[in-house]
């Protein structure tokens, strides 16, 4: 009995139709590589200090004295204190030359009056404008967390959705829905507002990218699957991540450039009218005529004349059927062998996202500048798809994984020993960290299918794509540490990623070895004793998957 792929090879892998479909799909990606790091700049923490009232009639060198020296710097001032202002004044009307006394002594004050902003780097942020600065410093990373937050629910319900309404009217609706709240968020009258807005930005971004790379798996032959999951979408995100600090540059408010970002997402919505619906999912709602529709257009396109017939009823019952049921999610602790891969899988990808946003979020942290960085960063992902292709191509899974990570972890812990004047070494190590981090999550998503059997890969990949949302969200307060020791954030991850190198040694091999379908067929780790006593019950929930797919 053909299957799909077999139905519809006469349409070639790579004609006019696949083309134009590839390209239109990956170029969708873009706004999903600057959505997640506006933040960077939009939260951004200008430098600042506490506004002294002009009312009090101080001279300008006695204004200069106001704020205190931090312990331990001679240029360094306190950014949330200052001496009492009742006090200053009146020593500035005995003595009208502060050089003449000893102000280190005067007691302190927080900034009752507010905060006074530089605007070198930014006319506004959302810092700034709402002061989450000094005793609301955890505001800043908290919003950035609820973005993820948001991410976490999208890409939790976004599968459940597209299987229910379609891959295209998904795509396309959260793309506005993105879009809509990215210029709504722009008349934010305060950060309870802004938070929640963001939160539903962040449900949109990955329901989309999700969503598209699944229309783009089903509308494509085998061969260029591969390529359009890993180089096809990974250049075009970074594409977007490289094009954030372009705009940024030149556009400096956070309402400006948020608005700015959202019109240029806004140029996507035409391509309802070029992407097609996924035959595929066509033929599993039963709506055949249409998914012929699409096959026949594409041939069309393609210069290819199409057979008369596309499916006989036997072909489609067959396509129908096909399809995998979903399991329950209690199938991942019946085997000790699943469950310790599970858990294994499940810390590595919350390892590893932490790693490549707290690397992507802690820009503002590092020397230099700011705009150079965050291109750096994104340029750095071109490399690190094509790395990652070809060690999925030619090396075995566990040990290139781990020697990666490893890597990555190990040139952040280094950083330690670089000398604070050595700035340019210092960016150079955290890029190559940065393009480890980006390697691994990319090649985790091959590893992770490889890893289960058919009947429950897609809640093997749930578990874990669950696991690295609560990463994301844990990520914003790794960058956090930087605020109080600059090396701190790398010393986190570098630890955390050398410990998922060793980890994942753990893990069973998968290079060169066909998919398992059943859950006898998984690959075994041979270290777990428990293992080796699983046959009976492997065999038995092989039963129960079996006989629920039967009803």
């Amino acid at each position: 009995m053909r299957d799909y792929d077999e139905i519809t090879a006469f349409l070639g892998e790579w004609g006019p139709a696949q083309k134009l479909i590839f390209l239109l799909l990956t170029v969708s990606f873009i706004p999903n590589g600057f959505a997640p790091f506006t933040i960077i700049f939009v939260g951004d923490t200008p430098k600042h200090r506490c506004s002294i009232p002009g009312n009090l009639n101080l001279s300008q060198a006695w204004m200069n004295r106001t704020i205190p020296q931090v312990p331990g710097t001679q240029v360094q001032y306190s950014q949330c204190s200052r001496y009492r202002l009742d006090v200053i004044r009146n020593l500035s009307e005995v003595f009208p030359d502060p050089d003449l006394l000893n102000v280190s002594g005067i007691e302190e004050e927080p900034c009752l009056d507010g905060w006074d902003y530089s605007q070198d780097q930014y006319t506004s942020t959302i810092v700034s404008e709402w002061d989450l600065v000094c005793d609301d410093t955890w505001k800043e990373p908290f919003t950035t967390s609820l973005y993820f937050f948001g991410v976490l629910i999208g890409s939790a319900s976004s599968g459940v959705i597209s299987d229910r309404f379609g891959r295209k009217v998904v795509l396309f609706v959260t793309m506005a829905l993105e879009v809509l709240f990215s210029f709504i968020i722009t008349l934010s009258p305060s950060w309870e507002i802004f938070c929640l807005i963001y939160f539903f930005s962040g449900i949109g971004q990955d329901s989309n990218f999700l969503t598209a790379f699944v229309l783009g798996s089903e509308l494509l032959q085998k061969s260029i699957r591969v390529a359009y999951s890993t180089l096809g979408i990974g250049c075009f995100y970074a594409m977007g991540y490289m094009l954030l600090p372009f705009v940024a540059y030149f556009v400096r408010g956070w309402r400006m450039l948020k608005l700015t970002l959202s019109l240029i997402s806004l140029l996507y919505i035409p391509l309802w009218w070029f992407i097609p619906e996924s035959p595929r999912w066509l033929l599993s709602k039963g709506r055949v005529k249409e998914a012929e529709s699409i096959i026949r257009f594409m041939a069309k396109k393609n210069g290819i004349t199409p057979p008369a017939v596309l499916f006989t009823d036997d072909e489609l019952e067959h396509i129908q059927n096909k399809q995998v049921k979903s399991v329950p999610v209690t199938q991942l602790i019946k085997s000790c062998n699943i469950l310790v891969i599970t858990v294994i899988s499940a810390l590595v990808w919350m390892i590893i996202v932490i790693g490549y946003y707290g690397l992507s979020l802690n820009v503002p942290n590092l020397h230099g500048n700011d705009y150079l960085n965050c291109f750096l960063f994104g340029a750095i992902e071109i490399p690190a798809n094509f790395a990652s292709w070809f060690l999925l191509w030619k090396f075995p899974r566990r040990l290139s994984h781990s020697g990666i990570l490893i890597l990555s972890g190990g040139v952040l812990l280094f950083m330690n020993l670089i000398p604070s004047n050595h700035s340019t070494l210092s960016t150079v190590l955290v890029l190559i960290g940065k393009l480890g981090s980006t390697c691994a999550a990319i090649m985790l998503y091959v590893y992770t299918s490889e890893l289960y059997p058919t009947p429950i890969r897609n809640t093997g990949f749930g578990v874990s794509s669950m696991t690295s949302g609560i990463g994301s969200i844990i990520s914003p307060y790794i960058v956090l540490l930087g605020s109080y020791q600059e090396i701190l954030p790398f010393i986190v991850m570098g630890v955390l990623m050398v410990f998922s190198g060793i980890v994942v040694l753990f893990l069973p091999e998968t290079f060169n070895i066909p998919l398992p379908d059943t859950i006898d067929q998984m690959q075994k780790i041979k270290w777990c004793k428990c293992s080796h006593s699983d046959s009976t019950q492997t065999r038995e929930n092989n039963v129960v998957i079996l006989k629920e797919e039967m009803l």
